[in-house]
């Protein structure tokens, strides 16, 4: 073949080219709107705890939002701590049978309750009664233009609407946790001791022995970020929400979503460390013996 022969090469058909070119221009929007969404949520964090360290909101209007957010919700969230509790005998009693350790069960029931179900429990219910419903009254409020005519009025609108929502989940869930764990408890033992026939006196002190104060204080520990996290998130998911009915819907589908994954992140990274701290300062773990 002479070198003044041609070189046929095959054409790629566009529509290879075009799905190429927009799998990566949908990669990068979204890529782009994940930071945008990261840095809209840092300005909007720091400028609610300006005004949290500059000057806390009246009482009319922190007592509503603490009796909608915290006394509301407790009924919900004991029912449901308590149901796990009975969920948890149900699913390990076969196990422990297996190994002749009935007694033990009340050990790693309240450690699973007051270290991780317990928070993660009641942060997940807030994040759903409360996080959607704030989101959505938040949506609500910027669609109809009730956000802008507060500023017209000269009244901070997160002075006014974020504080006071922020400063309720963030104290008042401890208290669900307290409540979800003691439900969680109080229903894991009445299972335990009346269907399974497990002695309720070393059930008791196994409890006692290997669950401590500092597994009661991890747990509390989470719920404060936690608490922060949901009323953070859905109050920003509110302020920034699309027009119309649909924006408002989106808005509480988001934060809700949002707020379940950065609970679980948050779960993992605190965990890891606060079991740094125990085992710096108590290397010596009780063992549990027959």
């Amino acid at each position: 073949m002479s070198s003044d022969t041609p070189v046929i090469s095959t054409p790629r058909p566009p529509g290879v080219i075009e799905r190429s070119a927009n799998w990566f221009a949908d990669l990068g929007e979204i890529v782009i709107d994940w930071f945008s969404g990261l840095g809209s949520l840092s300005v909007f964090s720091f400028r609610t705890f300006g005004w949290l360290f500059s000057r806390l909101p009246r009482r009319e209007t922190l007592l509503p939002c603490f009796y909608e957010i915290g006394v509301r919700s407790m009924p919900v969230v004991a029912l449901t701590g308590t149901f796990i509790g009975m969920v948890l005998v149900v699913q390990t009693f076969v196990q422990f049978r297996l190994m002749n350790m009935e007694s033990r069960l009340g050990v790693v029931i309240n450690l699973s309750l007051v270290r991780e179900l317990g928070p993660v429990l009641a942060a997940t219910m807030l994040a759903g009664r409360v996080g959607s419903s704030i989101a959505a009254e938040l949506g609500t409020m910027r669609v109809t233009e009730q956000i802008d005519a507060l500023t017209s009025m000269g009244t901070n609108p997160i002075y006014y609407l974020v504080v006071p929502r922020f400063l309720a989940c963030l104290l008042l869930i401890p208290a669900l946790t307290i409540m979800a764990d003691f439900m969680g408890v109080i229903g894991a033992y009445v299972y335990a001791v009346v269907f399974y026939q497990i002695d309720s006196h070393h059930y008791l002190i196994n409890s006692q022995r290997f669950v401590g104060y500092f597994d009661v204080f991890a747990g509390l520990f989470k719920s404060l970020f936690f608490g922060a996290a949901i009323a953070l998130i859905s109050c920003h998911r509110g302020f920034h929400c699309d027009p119309g009915a649909e924006g408002v819907g989106r808005a509480a589908t988001n934060a809700f979503v949002l707020s379940f994954v950065v609970i679980m992140f948050l779960n993992l990274i605190l965990g890891i460390f606060l079991d740094g701290v125990y085992y710096s300062f108590w290397p010596e773990v009780p063992k549990i013996t027959s």
